[in-house]
């Protein structure tokens, strides 16, 4: 009996299993099959730069190069791949507004899932800010029982931006002690340099526990900072460094020196440094990356220059300029290029890879990039808008420009000649159109067909008094709008006298005749806002029909103002009345409406001329969680209620 049952088992973890083996090789064909019908994952090829044999190469390059103000003449390019996987750009998406899914704002962005550091950032609950050398943590939200946890003092060093990411707060800091002219010191721990910049430091906290931020490590480079993005878990970022002539006697050389949670060394070997000509060997040129969580660094370093850059959730492009002769005579698979006097802006593609950096390419245009805002990424074509020449009030010999180069860095498309004379004011590049704003006189805004990449076309164009310093999108047919108001000077037809600040609504469903549906002018020559220089400071979300801008007021008294005809030969200034956040319900069908003003000035302090170039009260950036508003300065965040304006608290930081 005891025989039949052993057998009965044996029999039945027989069938189990047999069992369990087709499962196993189901579930495989089934995975085969789905696999199959995946389209394939796109692959990219790296390409490997051309690095230095040794020490004494490298300093010959930058010896050469600083002989010539505009960089290396008869430098070879050679090219050479690897291929490395890595996902292809899908085209970056355009961040139509600083608006939140989950009730808060966060920083107005150029592109979809590419954070931008700044000086404020919140999760939601908790607002993090600087004031002076100092990181603030304020648990804002519910406006109950909010209150300043934590004043992390951050020492010597100045912040300049930051990110959070779950419990990780990334700061980017400089340290500038000024020049040394004794003797040399060539350590970070000093923080003094005979002729140099300073240092940029790069510090990450654990946020976990907010009333107590803990450093769990510290990077130091040599340099100046440049940007920074955020994709994911990994933050990227640019550092500029001046060689080190001041320290030629010492052992590191013209390299400059890093540091890591205090370990000194040189930025990168010579073997491990690249040059990218025809880009001017103008500086040392890292392109780096730091893990949140992991805290670990990747990094490539060049002889090069970085002025703009633009990036994807894929890519990373540095824009600098250099001035090359317009024939390059090619030898074979050797480039020759030749130093001249056309201006051309040189772009460097690196692909990202979860914080790998890798060369993809190089890519040449003529004339130079304003902003960021200039260069964009789409479907794996890369745009670019440029003006050539300069402008002046006597004569200008200016064109603007947009390319479109292929994946490989190649122009595949162009439209040259725009508004000569002038010379671009803003640029915005949505999906398969562009906008383009230029100005010297009056305010051309083209709209641009970039639906076929080989070949871009004006579909309209309007011609309004003004410019714009920064176009946002408010739908696929609207955008805003801001810059400066201006009037014709009488004596000259070649410039405009600008005056107060201007917002407009365009209307450009009708690509061939956009319109300005809506503008306001705030205030007289000599208002100002943060927002003309830096979108960061633009606060816009459409659900909430919400617009917030930072603003310096300047008025001339009703009693004084001019006739027009006298403003247009020399017009006055304003005098300084107000510095605050302008608060406006803004819809298609109204316009600006403005709502009221924050002011963060007490009624017995005094708003002096120049006051928001430096004082502790200027309002710098707003944002919002659920129906609270709160604007920051450097001496305070002020909360206010979104529904009526009405002040809820102040958070002081002394």
């Amino acid at each position: 009996m005891a025989a039949k049952i052993a057998g009965k088992e044996k029999n039945d973890f027989f069938k189990i299993g047999l069992l369990l083996v087709v499962l196993i090789c189901a579930l495989a064909v089934i995975g085969v099959l789905m696999a199959a019908l995946q389209p394939p994952k796109p692959q990219i090829e790296f390409k490997q730069m051309p690095r230095f044999e040794n020490y004494d190469k490298l300093a010959a390059y930058f010896s050469e190069s600083s002989q010539r103000n505009y960089g290396l003449e008869d430098m070879l390019v050679r090219t050479a791949t690897m291929p490395l996987s890595v996902a292809s750009s899908a085209g970056s998406m355009v961040k139509q507004s600083a608006e939140s899914d989950s009730g808060f704002s966060r920083t107005n962005v150029q592109v979809e899932g590419v954070d931008e550091a700044d000086i404020v950032k919140t999760d939601g609950k908790f607002i993090y800010n600087f004031s002076k050398n100092r990181l603030i943590i304020t648990d804002a939200y519910p406006i109950e029982g909010s209150e300043i946890v934590s004043k992390t003092d951050l020492s010597d060093l100045s912040p300049l931006e930051m990110f959070i990411e779950g419990n990780r707060l990334l700061v980017f800091a400089s340290s500038n002690s000024g020049n040394y002219y004794g003797e040399k010191v060539s350590t970070l721990n000093k923080r003094y340099y005979y002729g140099g910049s300073g240092s940029t430091v790069v510090r990450i906290y654990n946020i976990g526990n907010k009333a107590s931020p803990s450093l769990e490590k510290e990077f130091s480079f040599e340099g100046s900072y440049l940007t920074s993005r955020l994709i994911g878990k990994n933050a990227y970022f640019v550092v500029n460094a001046y060689p080190r002539y001041y320290g030629n006697g010492d052992k590191n050389g013209i390299i400059p020196l890093m540091q890591e949670d205090g370990v000194e060394r040189t930025i990168a070997e010579p073997v491990d440094i690249g040059y990218l000509p025809p880009m001017p060997a103008e500086s040392f040129v890292t392109l780096a990356s730091i893990n949140l969580d992991s805290k670990e660094l990747q990094k490539e370093t060049i002889a090069g220059s970085a002025e703009s850059v633009f990036a994807s959730e894929q890519g990373i492009y540095i824009s600098g300029t250099a001035w090359l002769s317009s024939e390059t005579p090619v030898v074979g698979d050797i480039e020759r290029v030749i130093v001249g006097d056309s201006e051309k802006t040189i772009i460097n593609k690196f692909g990202l890879d979860n914080g790998t950096i890798g060369f993809l390419g190089q890519g040449s245009v003529p004339g130079h990039v304003l902003n960021q805002f200039s260069m964009d990424e789409f479907e794996g074509n890369f745009r670019i808008a440029t003006t050539a020449g300069q402008v002046s009030q006597m004569v200008s010999q200016s064109t603007n420009n947009l390319y479109v180069l292929d994946s490989e860095m190649n122009t595949i498309g162009k439209l040259e000649g725009l508004a000569p004379g002038e010379k671009i004011y803003s640029a915005r590049f949505m999906g398969k159109k562009a906008y383009m704003v230029t100005f010297k006189k009056v305010d051309p805004l083209f709209v641009i067909d970039l639906s076929i990449p080989t070949a871009p076309k004006v579909l309209g164009k309007l011609k309004i008094p003004g410019y714009s310093d920064y176009l946002h999108p408010i739908d696929e047919t609207h955008i805003i709008g801001i810059g400066k108001d201006t009037i014709a000077s009488s004596s000259s037809d070649n410039f405009a006298w600008y005056q107060g600040l201007k917002m407009a609504v365009f209307d450009v469903s009708d690509v061939s005749n956009p319109k300005e549906m809506h503008k306001i002018v705030i205030g007289d020559r000599g208002t100002d806002s943060f927002a003309l220089q830096n979108h960061k400071a633009f606060l816009y979300d459409k659900e909430k029909e919400l617009l917030v801008l930072p603003i310096s007021l300047a008025e001339i008294p009703a009693a004084e103002k001019r006739p027009l005809e006298e403003q247009s030969q020399s017009p006055s200034y304003g005098t300084p009345v107000f510095q605050g956040a302008f608060v406006y319900r803004l819809t298609l069908e109204n316009g600006f409406e403005e709502r009221g003003r924050i002011t963060h000035i007490a009624p017995d302090e005094e708003l002096k001329s120049g006051y928001y170039y430096g004082d502790e009260s200027q309002v710098q950036r707003s944002l919002f969680i659920g129906n609270v508003l709160y604007t920051l300065s450097d001496k305070m965040l002020k909360a206010n209620s979104l529904t009526d304006l009405k002040e809820l608290k102040e958070f002081k930081f002394d």
